[in-house]
């Protein structure tokens, strides 16, 4: 087969309908082989130099080769550690830009570029072949039609999230057929996106889909990598959710969410990859350019700096690593027409030399992308770093999920003494962790619950994580849960604990969706979905991980609940996180006003009293077409009188919902001035009207 010089450009494998050009960038390569495979991937066929280095890309053109061709390279030079060189051309490694995978990753000590059982460790030099066992990139034609397909572009005050596992969300429903479970398909299926719908979810926010091999620890306790979080391929969709063709499926998946208005947010990690810490496998970054890609310790470049907990951490400050990120965001955009990412410890994308930067070159870098800067870009804002907890650090045009709402929502309805001065600033958008630089309420993505710790049935059902499935001796996991299990730890068939348990849930998710910012719903949630007090199940790809939906129509289905109180957003939009609230003096125009339960206006030494567990607020209508809203929560284990609050232009309140009544609203027109009671341990919503 004959080779050309081919281009620098783009990097990867590129079918442009004659021949394939294939261009790897490694910056302190001696030599890259490409090694061409059958179409199995069992056996290699060819190796091929790359016979042109063009400002360290590797390339080479081939018109031979077309779509399906299986590949991948060996790359030469020097075996180094101590100076942060890998290399050994002994092991087959997959293309960071490769689209599609063959196989799988078979364990062997083969994956590694040391000898296993050394002394030495990683210093000592490893000649076996991995190819047999090595994942492998596959040449695609990337066409697909779209037809009109559109982003829903849905704005920001009005996105309710849903962040979903493709297989966890699917596997478990009967409405969806039975080959679609656990896939890309099934997330598309007409009963899960009615569900979506009834909801009121507008975005849905899919774990990490992009390439990721099964851990060799897991694999050796007869575990899975169950979450993805430990990505390889940054171009390639995850073949486990669909065998045949995961690119097409994905696609024609989102078309139809699409087409349901329903908007598709990744889950992605660019912080780290699969290939570990000095001892981990050789599998693709490591052995191409380990100097380039990862962030090595400065006095001893043999080891990696672990921002992450992982063993390594991308450094974005290359520019080639750069590049890789972005030009992976922009191929999911582009080419597969996803809405947005949620990027894993973002914290690790904007380091530095001296640490995080909100001016680091790839948060520039999308804020002047004409793809990028249109999608919506939310930051898990911390790593485990020094300096890494980032809460309200990052730049203009990102969202960040708000751990602070999530700490201060679950102690108030434990029943914590001391939490109402900071309800009241997670309920009104956290503005002091995100009021600065011009940024709005939705910088903050408000959550109760999402994947990593306890479910929101298991929240009120156990005091202690229950990791014992992980192999790791209930070690595994946070201990600082906010929990109670409110008398018995986990099931029980005690119709007083059920109950309370199942009225705190109300109270979590009214607290959700009446804050101001974006809220997220985790999956399962509104069904009392359990993962028996698991609070890591990044490893349990079984009935423990994925979602129940056994109480789906019972007394324990809240759907109905959540949908109430999406619409309750969608008729007040003040709920929504339009502006900042500013209080405003008593002879000014008020937007929102704090009340005691004598209905007047708080004080410094209401909000100082350490034992108070009722709070609450109005805040106005955004329009003269609308009402203004009166809010009350009741953490207390009493009911406690209040007295419904003098209002401009308000005759009467008429409750629009509560966690009281099993109905969620439906009270008789109350005065201003007349007294009510705020049941043990509630959450009551009231409209203004004239």
């Amino acid at each position: 087969m004959r080779i050309q010089q081919g281009t620098p450009h783009p990097l990867g494998a590129t079918w442009d309908g004659r021949g394939t050009n294939f261009a790897l960038f490694s910056a302190h390569a001696e030599k890259v082989e490409l090694c061409l495979f059958d179409r199995q991937g069992r056996r290699e066929l060819e190796r091929i130099a790359l016979p042109e280095h063009t400002d360290d890309i590797w390339h080479g053109y081939m018109s031979d080769v077309i779509p399906g061709q299986v590949y991948g390279y060996r790359v030469h030079g020097p075996y180094a550690p101590e100076e942060g060189h890998r290399f050994n051309p002994h092991k087959l490694l997959l293309d960071p830009y490769a689209r599609k995978v063959a196989g799988s990753i078979v364990w062997s000590d083969a994956h590694f570029a040391y000898r296993t059982n050394s002394a030495r460790e990683d210093l000592s030099y490893d000649r076996r072949d991995n190819a047999r066992g090595m994942v492998k990139g596959v040449v695609i034609d990337d066409a697909f039609t779209w037809g009109d397909d559109r982003h829903p572009s849905v704005s920001w005050s009005d996105t309710i999230f849903y962040e979903a596992h493709v297989k966890g969300l699917t596997i478990g429903r009967d409405d969806v057929p039975p080959a679609w479970r656990g896939s890309f398909r099934g997330l598309a299926a007409p009963g899960v996106i009615h569900h979506l719908k009834r909801l009121g979810v507008t975005s849905l926010e899919l774990l990490p889909i992009q390439y990721f091999p099964d851990d060799r620890y897991l694999v050796e306790k007869s575990l899975r990598n169950y979450w993805g979080y430990n990505t390889l391929g940054f171009f390639c969709p995850e073949p486990r959710y669909d065998h045949e063709d995961a690119l097409s499926a994905l696609k024609s998946t989102v078309s139809q969410l699409h087409n349901a208005g329903i908007e598709v947010i990744l889950d992605v990690v660019y912080n780290h990859t699969a290939e570990g810490n000095h001892l981990g496998p050789t599998l693709s970054f490591k052995g191409i350019d380990n100097r380039s890609y990862y962030w090595l310790t400065s006095d001893n470049p043999r080891y990696y700096e672990n921002f992450t907990g992982t063993g390594n951490a991308l450094n974005l400050t290359h520019p080639r690593v750069l590049q890789m990120v972005m030009d992976s965001l922009r191929y999911w955009v582009e080419h597969c027409h996803v809405d947005g990412f949620r990027f894993d410890l973002a914290t690790t994308l904007g380091r530095r030399a001296d640490g995080f930067d909100p001016q680091a070159g790839f948060f520039t870098a999308v804020a002047q992308d004409p793809v990028l800067s249109r999608v919506k870009m939310i930051a898990e804002p911390w790593d485990i770093g020094l300096g890494g907890y980032q809460v309200g650090g990052f730049p203009a045009g990102w969202s960040e999920w708000n751990d602070a709402f999530r700490h201060t929502a679950r102690l108030f309805w434990r029943g914590d003494r001391g939490q109402i001065r900071d309800l009241a600033t997670r309920m009104t958008g956290s503005a002091d962790k995100f009021r600065h630089n011009g940024r709005p309420p939705r910088t903050s993505i408000n959550h109760v619950t999402v994947h990593d710790g306890f479910t929101l049935a298991d929240l009120v059902s156990y005091t202690g994580k229950h990791n014992e499935a992980n192999g790791e001796d209930n070690r595994d996991g946070s201990d600082e849960n906010q929990s109670n299990n409110w008398g018995v730890e986990g099931p029980t068939d005690d119709p007083d604990i059920l109950t309370l348990r199942r009225r705190i849930r109300k109270n979590l998710l009214a607290t959700l969706f009446l804050a101001q910012g974006v809220p997220l719903l985790l999956a399962g949630d509104e069904v009392n979905n359990s993962q028996g007090g698991n609070n890591n199940t990044y490893c349990q790809d079984n009935e423990t991980g994925w979602v129940s939906w056994e109480a789906l129509g019972t007394e324990e289905d809240l759907t109905g609940l959540v949908a109430q109180l999406t619409a309750l957003r969608r008729t007040y939009p003040q709920l929504q996180p339009h502006h900042w609230l500013n209080g405003g003096a008593p002879d000014q125009d008020r937007d929102s006003i704090w009340f005691t339960p004598e209905g007047r206006e708080m004080e410094e030494d209401d909000w100082s009293f350490a034992e108070a567990r009722f709070l609450a607020y109005v805040i106005a209508p955004l329009s003269a077409d609308s009402a203004p809203v009166f809010i009350v929560m009741n953490a207390a284990d009493m009911p406690i009188d209040f007295t419904l609050p003098q209002w401009n232009g308000v005759a009467g309140w008429v409750q629009r919902f509560t966690t009281a009544e099993d109905n969620g609203s439906g009270k008789e027109r109350l005065a201003p001035g007349e007294s009510s009671s705020a049941d043990a341990r509630s959450v009551s919503v009231f409209a203004g009207a004239e």
